[in-house]
């Protein structure tokens, strides 16, 4: 599983033009899914995701996970994280999980996320979104299961 947070003031997802989910203080979450994860994995990315502690403390130092400042999560599922761009200019996107299966572990993850934020929005799987957000910072982080899980 992999995932690119970015910590946001606001993000929101549209799908032929109408707002889907959208999101305040928080984190957006591009999330990719393999024929390698399961549930175990959705699990850990989730828990490691929402207890990462990158909001700043009184002292400005990041210190505060999503829980300590009241944040929200909007996850899009992105397949394209796993892009294989080694060999020609068409990325493969082989190493990507199969649609059926990634969709339920998509569900899977946020529904874990729901355990330690009170708001999860999302888009649509497989649908074609457009995404607006304001990076806070800009913050942004690359979590990659294999690398993390090992």
């Amino acid at each position: 599983m992999k995932a690119v947070l970015q910590r946001v003031t606001e993000a929101s997802v549209r799908v032929d033009g109408e707002v889907i989910g959208s999101i305040g203080k928080g984190f957006f979450i591009l999330l990719g899914v393999s024929d390698e994860d399961d549930e175990a994995v959705a699990d850990k990315m989730a828990d490691k995701i929402c207890k990462l502690r990158i909001f700043e403390d009184e002292n400005g130092k990041t210190n505060l996970s999503l829980k300590d400042v009241g944040g929200e999560v909007l996850v899009v599922s992105q397949f394209t994280l796993y892009a294989d761009c080694r060999k020609g200019n068409r990325p493969s996107f082989i190493g990507a999980g199969a649609p059926a299966e990634a969709d339920r572990l998509y569900e899977y993850f946020m529904d874990r996320c729901r355990t330690h934020v009170d708001r999860v929005e999302h888009g649509r799987f497989g649908a074609d979104m457009k995404v607006s957000l304001v990076n806070d910072g800009p913050f942004t982080l690359m979590l990659d299961s294999r690398e993390l899980f090992k």
